[in-house]
């Protein structure tokens, strides 16, 4: 099972303004964590693999097979959470899914069959006739999820799927993720590091459209075992952190002492540093903006 993007290219402004230049990826069974800030292409890529969007150069192919020539063959294989994806308030959580596998033409018996399963796979067994209206963010995301796995895809992209989520319901949509990651590509394109650092079999890290650092998670930490230092300092010594040019990951205030977590090639000469293990926050804010 691959999903290959060779020299993928989408832009605007004819041509002077790239949301996606020069991807070149391929993709295999397991989640993969894109990274980015908002307008870094995510949201673009996203909706050119899902054939929302046709690219202006480049190839997609699924199992060697170029997308476009699979044509609803493909369609089929996705399931798809874009970013800004609306319910129907009026609906309850099971007729909105009938309403999408008709969409999706599934015969009845194989629906009610997966609706069956979804709704206890997402825990909304017991919400199942509740409109969507009464929902919480996390259940109307998981209901989301639930008719994008209507058709068992083999590709599942999601956008932003814990956007507006508290933490508890975050984790548990993550957890969710990991766990139907199995025998399926899974693409979770985000600006929250933590919703990756921990199922992601790969990380590519994306800025103006392009792909600037990518790897295991655990290998691009190691990487970075010499460049991410933790610095005590006085009220004095922290503004001239602040005034510097460095990347600060995390300040920390109790009491009269601070603690600036800091990323840095060169170690810091202001206060009493010590060498810490990096995260994955660490990671993207090094490679973020040099």
């Amino acid at each position: 099972m691959e999903l290959e993007l060779i020299g993928v290219e989408k832009s605007y402004n004819k041509g002077k303004t790239y949301a996606v230049k020069n991807f070149s990826v391929k993709f295999t069974q397991g989640v993969y964590g894109l990274l980015g800030a908002n307008g870094a292409g995510k949201s673009t890529l996203m909706n050119i693999i899902t054939q929302n969007l046709k690219a202006d150069r480049g190839t997609i192919a699924y199992n060697d097979a170029e997308i476009g020539r699979l044509g609803a063959n493909y369609r089929k294989k996705l399931g798809y959470i874009p970013q800004q994806q609306g319910v129907y308030d009026d609906f309850t959580g099971e007729k909105f899914l009938w309403y999408m596998s008709a969409l999706k033409g599934m015969k009845k018996q194989e629906a009610k069959e997966r609706i069956a399963m979804l709704l206890e796979v997402v825990n909304l067994q017991e919400a199942r006739y509740k409109k969507l209206k009464s929902y919480s963010g996390g259940m109307k995301q998981r209901i989301l999820i639930a008719q994008a796995l209507l058709n068992d895809p083999e590709i599942l992209v999601m956008d932003e799927p814990t956007a507006g989520l508290d933490p508890n319901e975050r984790i548990r949509i993550r957890n969710f993720i990991s766990g139907i990651s199995k025998n399926k590509i899974v693409l979770l394109a985000t600006h929250v590091v933590p919703d990756v650092e921990s199922i992601s079999k790969n990380i590519l890290i994306m800025e103006a459209g392009k792909v600037i650092k990518q790897g295991k998670p655990e290998e691009l930490m190691e990487e970075m075992e010499e460049k991410v230092f933790e610095v005590m300092v006085t009220e004095e010594e922290r503004k001239y952190y602040e005034a510097v040019e460095c990347k600060i990951a995390n300040i920390i205030i109790s009491g009269n002492k601070t603690c600036i977590r800091i990323v840095s090639d060169t170690v810091p000469d202001v206060g009493k540093v010590q060498k810490v293990y990096p995260n994955l926050e660490d990671v993207y804010l090094y490679w973020v903006g040099r």
